[in-house]
C-alpha cells in the first residue's frame, strides 16, 4: 500500500479524498494556485506545494508543475479526483513516466474513452445501444444544420471532448443549430481546448441514467448499481439518487450488462461511469464513459457500504476485488443535492463572496462533503460548488423527508446560494412519485423560481414569526430587569406581509406558546433563542426547521424552498406602517446590465444599431460557462459601456438603450 500521495484537484473532492487516505493511513500532499493559499483542502493535507497562478491552465491543468510537484515531494501515487486532469490521458502518461501511479484507469482506456466520438463508435463494436446520430466531426455551422435535418429534430449538440454540461446544445431548428454549432465550439474550446463537436438525436422526456464500475488489474469488472440524474439544469446535475426508482431488476441487469461490456473492451481498472440515456419504455441507450470518480458518488457509497476512493486506491496498489457481482446489495436510497454559489432568482447566475456564516447540517443518515468552512471565499475561477448534501434512509419516502429537513437546516451567508431552489424541487409531489426526466425543472418551474411560499403553508410562516418577536421581547424584558415580565410583554402583535396584515394574540403557557389567530387557537413549542440562526419549532404537532434572519422591524424566513419578509409590530405601529408612501425602485429598463461578474467575452451590437427582441447583445464568461445575453424588447443601442474583455462587476452597465 503506498505511504503518501498526491490529490491533483482542489476543494470538496480534494477533502474528499484526503478523508479516506487519513483513515487507510496514508500521508497526502496538496496542490494549490495562489487562490486557493489558505483553502481547506490545503490546511487538511499533511503537506501542500504552490503549482501557479489562479488560472486553471497555469495551474490545477499544468501536468508539469504537478508532476514536479510529486517528484520534490516523493509521492508513489496521485489521485485526480475528477475535472482538471482526471481524464487527460497526457496527464497519465507523464506520471507513468515519471515512475508514479496514477489511481485511475489506464491511459489507453481514458483516451479511447474521452473522446465521444470515439468511445461512441467502440461501443457499437462492443454491443452497447447507442442513441442515433452523426459521429463525424462537424466543421461548420451550415453543415451542423445539414446534418441536424438529415438525423430529424430536436438534436444535441455536443462537445467531442466535453463533459459536465460544457459544450452541450439543444437545437430545434436551422437556426438553432447554426448558433448552437458556434456557442458549442467556443465552449467546448475554452473549457477542454478541443473544439470538435458532433451531433445525435435527442431523446424526449429521457431519464439519464449511469452505472457505476469498478475492475481491477486481473480482469474483474463490476457494476455497483445504478444512479438516477435525470434532474439537471443546462445539463449539470442538479439532484442524484441510487437506485433509481424507475428501473426494474431485467433493466439493471441489462444495462450492468453492457457497462460491464464496455469496461471490458477497453481493459478498464479503477472506478468509471457509463452513462444512459433511458426512454419512457425503459430503451437505453449509451450516451459516454466517465473514466474517473463521479461528483454523485456518494449516493452509491451509501447505498452499497462501499467507499469508492479506497477501492480505487487499493486498485491502483495492485489489490484484486474481493467481492463478486453476487454480493453487491442495495440497503435503502440514497439521495444527493449539490449546493451552488448561484442565485437562482436571477436564472443561477453564478454569485461570488465570502462565507460570513456557514453551517452545515447534521443527523442521522446525513452527509457533507465539502471544501469550504466559514470565512473561505468562492471566487470566479472555479466550479461554484459550496458542497454536496447527501440523506440516507431504508425508504426513498425517508430519505425524501431527511434531506428536506436538512436543506431547512443548512444556513449559509455571504454569496447567493441555491438550498432554497433544492427544497422546492424535492418538494414537488411529481418528485415523490419518483416520474423524473431531464426536462423536470423546466418542466416544474416554466417561469424561474421566485422562492414561493404556498397559501397554505403561509399561516406556519405567520405563526412562526409571531413567536420569534414575542420570545425576543421576552428577552428585552429580562435584560431590562423586570421582575414580572409577563405583565410587561406586549399580547397582541401584527404580523405583515405585503398589504396584508394577520393579527395575533400570543401567551407564554408553561413551555409552550399559545397563539390566537382568527378565532383559533394554536400551541407552538420551541427552545428558539434571539441571534439563533435556525428556529426549530413544532406548530400544531408538526415540526418545521426555518431560517431566520432580522430583517429591520421583522424578519425575513425560509422554509421547505419559500421566503417570506414579514414585518411584527404593535397594533398602533401597524397602523402606522399603513399610511407611509411606499418607495418606487429606480427605472434602470435603458441599461443592459451584467447580471453576474465574468469576462464580457464578446459585444454583438454598435452604437447606433437597432435591435429586436432576442437578438443577442453580449456574451459573458463566469465560472467556466458561457451566458448569452439578448434584448428584452425592440430598440436603438444609443452607448457601450463596456469593451470586450473587460472584467464585469454583477449590475455593472454594459450598454445603454435610446
Amino acid at each position: 500500500m503506498f505511504k503518501k500521495i498526491l490529490i491533483a484537484n482542489r476543494g470538496e473532492i480534494a477533502c474528499r479524498v484526503m478523508r479516506t487516505a487519513r483513515r487507510m493511513g496514508i500521508a497526502t500532499v496538496a496542490v494549490y494556485s495562489d487562490a486557493d493559499a489558505e483553502a481547506l483542502h490545503v490546511r487538511e493535507a499533511d503537506k501542500a506545494v504552490r503549482i501557479g497562478p489562479p488560472p486553471s491552465a497555469q495551474s490545477y491543468l499544468n501536468i508539469e508543475r504537478i508532476v514536479a510537484a510529486c517528484r520534490e515531494t516523493g509521492v508513489e501515487a496521485v489521485h485526480p479526483g475528477y475535472g482538471f486532469l482526471s481524464e487527460n490521458h497526457l496527464f497519465a502518461e507523464a506520471l507513468a513516466k515519471a515512475g508514479i501511479v496514477f489511481i485511475g484507469p489506464p491511459a489507453a482506456a481514458i483516451a479511447a474513452m474521452g473522446d465521444k466520438i470515439a468511445s461512441k463508435k467502440l461501443a457499437q463494436v462492443a454491443g452497447v445501444a447507442s442513441v442515433p446520430g452523426n459521429l463525424e466531426v462537424i466543421p461548420d455551422a451550415e453543415t451542423a444544420a445539414r446534418i441536424a435535418r438529415g438525423i430529424g429534430y430536436p438534436v444535441m449538440i455536443k462537445a467531442s471532448a466535453g463533459g459536465g454540461g460544457k459544450g452541450m446544445r439543444t437545437a430545434y431548428n436551422d437556426a438553432e443549430a447554426r448558433e448552437g454549432f458556434g456557442s458549442a465550439t467556443h465552449e467546448a474550446k475554452s473549457s477542454f481546448g478541443d473544439d470538435r463537436v458532433f451531433i445525435e438525436k435527442y431523446i424526449e422526456e429521457p431519464r439519464h441514467i449511469e452505472i457505476q464500475v469498478l475492475g481491477d488489474s486481473f480482469g474483474k469488472v463490476i457494476y455497483l448499481g445504478e444512479r438516477e440524474c435525470s434532474i439537471q439544469r443546462r445539463h449539470q446535475k442538479v439532484i442524484e439518487e441510487a437506485p433509481s426508482p424507475f428501473l426494474d431488476a431485467k433493466t439493471r441487469a441489462a444495462m450492468g450488462a453492457q457497462a460491464v461490456a464496455l469496461a471490458k473492451a477497453v481493459n478498464y481498472r479503477s472506478a468509471g461511469t457509463v452513462e444512459f440515456i433511458v426512454d419512457r419504455q425503459r430503451n437505453f441507450y449509451f450516451l459516454e464513459m466517465n473514466t474517473r470518480l463521479q461528483v454523485e458518488h456518494p449516493v452509491t457509497e451509501m447505498a452499497t457500504g462501499l467507499d469508492l476512493v479506497e477501492w480505487m486506491i487499493r486498485i491502483a496498489a495492485g489489490e484484486p476485488l474481493p467481492f463478486a457481482q453476487t454480493d453487491i446489495k442495495f440497503a435503502g436510497s440514497a439521495i444527493e443535492a449539490r449546493v451552488y454559489a448561484e442565485d437562482p432568482r436571477r436564472n443561477f447566475l453564478p454569485s461570488i463572496g465570502r462565507l460570513v456564516r456557514y453551517r452545515p447540517p447534521e443527523g442521522d443518515g446525513i452527509r457533507v462533503d465539502a471544501g469550504v468552512d466559514e470565512g473561505a471565499e468562492i471566487g470566479v475561477n472555479y466550479d461554484p460548488m459550496i458542497a454536496k448534501l447527501v440523506a440516507h434512509a431504508a425508504t426513498r419516502a425517508e430519505a425524501i423527508r431527511r434531506l428536506r429537513g436538512a436543506l431547512d437546516a443548512f444556513y449559509i451567508r455571504g454569496p447567493r446560494h441555491n438550498i432554497d431552489f433544492l427544497a422546492a424541487l424535492i418538494a414537488k409531489k411529481r418528485f415523490a412519485e419518483g416520474r423524473l426526466s431531464t426536462d423536470f425543472i423546466a418542466d416544474e418551474f416554466p417561469r424561474g423560481f421566485a422562492a414561493e411560499v404556498g397559501p397554505d403553508e403561509v399561516e406556519r410562516f405567520v405563526l412562526a414569526a409571531g413567536a420569534a418577536q414575542f420570545i425576543a421581547a421576552e428577552r428585552d424584558a429580562r435584560i431590562e430587569g423586570q421582575v414580572s415580565a409577563d405583565a410587561s410583554i406586549e399580547r397582541d402583535w401584527v404580523v405583515c406581509l405585503g398589504h396584508a396584515r394577520h393579527p395575533l394574540a400570543i401567551a407564554r403557557d408553561g413551555a409552550r406558546l399559545a397563539v390566537e389567530r382568527d378565532g383559533k387557537r394554536h400551541e407552538i413549542a420551541t427552545d428558539w433563542r434571539p441571534g439563533e440562526p435556525l428556529l426549530r419549532a413544532t406548530i400544531d404537532g408538526t415540526a418545521a426547521i426555518f431560517q431566520i434572519d432580522r430583517a429591520g422591524i421583522g424578519f425575513t424566513l425560509t422554509h421547505g424552498g419559500g421566503a417570506l419578509d414579514l414585518k411584527v409590530l404593535t397594533p398602533r405601529a401597524a397602523e402606522l406602517l399603513a399610511r407611509m408612501p411606499e418607495k418606487q425602485a429606480p427605472d434602470l429598463s435603458r441599461f443592459l446590465l451584467s447580471p453576474m461578474p465574468g469576462l464580457l467575452v464578446s459585444l454583438a451590437v454598435a452604437e447606433g444599431q437597432e435591435v429586436r427582441t432576442g437578438d443577442t447583445l453580449a456574451v459573458i464568461e463566469a465560472m467556466k460557462m458561457e451566458n448569452v445575453l439578448r434584448a428584452e424588447r425592440h430598440g436603438t443601442i444609443k452607448t457601450l459601456r463596456a469593451k470586450a474583455g473587460d472584467s464585469l462587476g454583477v449590475d455593472q452597465v454594459i450598454l445603454e438603450f435610446a
